[in-house]
């Protein structure tokens, strides 16, 4: 309720007021046809007042901001000119109605109403009343969103020349609310321009706490979410500030670039407090309110402070204006002032210069200039003026002037003015600018909008950092090849962790995370890319499998000569001694056994790991076999013989070698076909070395090894048992040894693929076959055909009858 009676209060008075007779010869107001309101913050209020009860106050006792009364000039200037103009108006006058403001706007804002709506003093006459068709104002966004509303309940349209915050391109909320100045997000999307082409990534944002601050604050975290541009500290400014509390937090947070998107005044008390303080070597980047500030830049000990960007509306000369403030002040109104009705119109601004005004920060200058003309170009249209004359029969209302403004599309000082459907301009360029040391924003670059160009020229940057662009970061960047580890809420702040071997990183895609390297790549500690890892197997022009071909050859040709050699002698008693027709199924099994060897050659392939196993384990099982049967026969015969002669009867009978030999063939058969049909043998790839892939076969003979290790040992015991029989008859004695270079052989392999990994371990693996073979042809088989070629008289009946009787002497003593 009381925020009620206080409204009404103020609009009691105001209206009272209102009813006093004006003055038409007054810089506040020009009588004309159709009228335009003007707000203009010609004075500030130093210091925030509080009242108990409702009170106006007097703005004529607040400092003057000299750059708002230049912008209050233009509008007086762009009147006069139109007025003046032949062209676009026609014998028709257009007159204005300016009001200033510093805390307080009601007075105005009821007296621009009171001439077009039914708001009269109650005791007042219903007369004298103009017709005012817009409003050029406010300039701030907490002044506009104060009276804004009440001029969008008729759809007076208001043709704001400063007020930047987002919300005013809510139609639903202002539906006749139109600006000649870009929103927010347009300077702080020049601002993320510059952020990123210095890749400064860690910055404070200073901010006026008003309705324009806040939104720009706003606006500036949205836009940075998908960027590497981190707000380290932020901060509302206002009459309490404490700022040396402010520069001790950015220095804690190591900031070195500060964005202050504050008006001028709240600007110059942060600047001066940073001379004051010592606050030094920073980069400063100014909004487009004070970016263009005409003191500042000469301050004493400003350079301390650091370096200076801006954003700024590009300063665009307007002719004719220089001439109208000298002609203007060369007239005093001290008359017409004492007799204002309102105290918001009354300027105490008598001591001014027209120098001073020429010279004043131009910032907004434009906007107000285009915001009268894109009025005047509005009510052109209505009147369907042309041939030098208007239509003056036709009523003007301000719901027309909205629609017409809308459509704006006119060309002024080289400008195309139009806006878009949000009522925000389609026009216009921000120049960036640096303070130079000469004390003047210097244009180095610019960003147009339509369309989207940023350009920027550093070079002409006198940085504070002796030449070279300061760098701001919450962490430094990570050399090549470590990733970015996220150590705080911020994620410009980060260690760096070196991505490990197997893994690279890509800085482009993603700094956070170590990427794994594909199973046919390799990639060493802080790697950036993978490499494509060197596929090994034995190729046959490789020397050792030259060598282990030739050895197979060899082999064969061996085994084919012994054969025939046997063969021709087959009836001697080397031969029969040495197995008879077995010799010939041990021989046959060791060449067939050898073709195996060729398979660990070239790429394997499926049946390559196949005819790699097949062949050895089955022939030379059956080898084994032989064996076996072998040095259980010579057991047999000198020892089963003597003290079974039941048992050795029937082995005799049933052939009980073959059996044996048959039983253990079937068997590893078996364990075979089993076994590769459950899980049969295929080409792998072992990554045991980081830059290599060893082609092997996959397999799992575990029951084939088994097989061969049992029967192994079987022979060996059997051999071992004949170890007294006779020297020149010691058939036991060959086979242990063979078994003895079989099993050594065996083992070094064992211990060298446990120790040791690589390509060597396939060549190995067939260099083992070999020798497996080459064990019983040169140490059982080369012997015998060393006494039938070089020994014939040992191959006699008669020498082995007699070995045999001197043995059996020697177990009977």
């Amino acid at each position: 309720m009381a925020p009620f009676l206080v409204w009404m209060c103020l609009l009691g008075r105001l209206l009272r007021a209102s009813s006093q007779p004006t003055v038409s010869a007054s810089e506040f107001h020009l009588e004309g046809d159709y009228l335009i309101g003007g707000l203009f913050n010609i004075h500030r209020v130093s210091e925030p007042v509080y009242y108990d009860k409702p009170e106006v106050i007097d703005c004529s006792s607040e400092p003057l901001i000299l750059s708002s009364y230049r912008r209050f000039q233009m509008m007086r200037f762009a009147v006069e000119e139109i007025n003046n103009s032949t062209n676009l108006l026609p014998n028709v006058s257009l007159g204005f109605d300016i009001h200033g403001h510093c805390s307080n706007t009601l007075p105005g804002i009821f007296s621009l109403l009171s001439v077009n709506r039914s708001i009269h003093p109650w005791s007042a006459p219903q007369t004298n009343l103009s017709k005012m068709i817009a409003v050029v104002g406010a300039y701030t966004s907490t002044e506009t969103l104060t009276v804004a509303p009440l001029f969008m309940i008729d759809l007076i349209p208001m043709v704001s020349y400063g007020a930047a915050s987002s919300v005013f391109s809510r139609k639903q909320n202002f539906p006749s609310f139109l600006r000649t100045v870009h929103p927010n997000k347009d300077v702080i999307e020049v601002i993320l321009k510059i952020l990123l082409h210095f890749n400064w990534h860690w910055v404070t944002f200073l901010y006026i706490d008003d309705d324009y601050g806040k939104d720009g604050q706003q606006v500036f975290i949205d836009k940075i979410k998908d960027t590497e541009i981190c707000l380290a500290y932020t901060k509302e400014l206002n009459h309490n500030t404490n700022f040396n509390q402010v520069f001790k937090q950015i220095t804690a947070q190591r900031v070195h670039i500060i964005i202050v998107f504050a008006p001028e005044w709240t600007a110059e008390a942060l600047i001066e407090a940073a001379i004051q303080k010592n606050f030094t070597d920073k980069v400063w980047i100014a909004g487009d309110a004070w970016s263009l500030n005409k003191r500042l830049p000469k301050e004493k000990g400003i350079r301390n402070v650091g370096t200076v960007l801006g954003v700024a509306e590009p300063f665009k000369p307007i002719p004719g204006f220089s001439d109208f403030i000298y002609s203007s002040k060369s007239h005093t109104h001290s008359e017409n002032e004492e007799q204002q009705n309102l105290c918001n119109q009354v300027c105490n601004c008598h001591n001014l210069s027209a120098e001073d005004v020429v010279a004043a920060d131009p910032s907004f200058s434009f906007p107000v200039y285009s915001a009268v003309y894109a009025i005047a170009h509005a009510l052109h249209s209505i009147l369907q003026c042309g041939a030098g004359t208007c239509n003056d029969n036709v009523t003007v209302h301000p719901h027309m002037i909205l629609a017409e403004l809308k459509k704006s599309n006119f060309t002024l000082l080289n400008q195309r003015i139009q806006f878009d459907e949000n009522g925000d301009p389609r026009f216009g360029i921000y120049s960036l600018v640096f303070w130079n040391h000469s004390g003047d924003a210097q244009e180095i670059g610019f960003y147009s909008f339509h369309p989207s160009n940023f350009v920027i020229n550093s070079t002409k940057i006198q940085w504070h950092s002796k030449g070279e662009v300061p760098t701001s970061r919450c962490s430094p960047e990570c050399t090549a090849g470590h990733r970015k580890k996220q150590d705080r809420m911020q994620h410009c702040c980060f260690t760096c962790e070196v991505c490990p071997d197997g893994s690279y990183i890509n800085t482009t895609e993603d700094a956070y995370t170590c990427m794994p390297c594909a199973e046919t790549e390799w990639s060493t500690e802080a790697s950036t890319s993978c490499n494509l890892r060197l596929v090994e197997y034995i190729r046959f022009t490789d020397s050792a499998a030259i060598l282990i071909m030739v050895g197979a050859l060899v082999l064969v040709g061996i085994t084919l000569a012994m054969s025939v050699l046997f063969a021709i002698n087959y009836n001697t008693p080397v031969v029969r001694s040495a197995g008879g027709p077995m010799c010939f199924l041990i021989l046959g099994c060791l060449c067939l056994s050898s073709f195996s060897v060729f398979f660990y050659i070239d790429k394997p392939t499926f049946y390559f790991c196949i005819l790699r196993y097949f062949p050895f384990f089955l022939f030379y099982t059956v080898c084994i076999a032989c064996f076996v049967v072998r040095s259980f026969q010579i057991v047999c015969i000198f020892t089963i013989a003597a003290k079974f002669p039941n048992a050795h009867s029937w082995w005799i009978k049933y052939h009980g070698q073959w059996l044996v030999i048959t039983v253990i063939s079937v068997t590893q058969a078996l364990f075979l076909v089993i076994g590769y049909s459950q899980g049969p043998p295929k080409p792998k790839e072992t990554l045991w070395y980081p830059d290599k892939i060893l082609l092997e076969c996959d397999m799992n003979m575990k029951a084939n090894y088994a097989l061969l290790v049992l029967l192994c040992s079987l022979c060996f015991v059997f051999s071992y048992m004949g170890k007294d029989l006779p020297k020149n008859y010691n058939e036991a004695k060959a086979i242990t040894f063979c078994l003895l270079l079989l099993i050594l052989t065996w083992v070094l392999f064992g211990t060298y693929h446990n120790l040791t990994r690589g390509n060597s371990i396939t060549t190995l693996n067939a260099v083992a076959v070999l020798v497996s073979l080459y064990c019983f042809l040169l140490w059982y088989f080369l012997p015998k055909c060393y006494i039938i070629i070089f020994q014939p008289h040992k191959n006699t009946q008669q020498y082995f009858q007699g070995l045999i009787q001197n043995y059996t002497k020697t177990i009977s003593q």
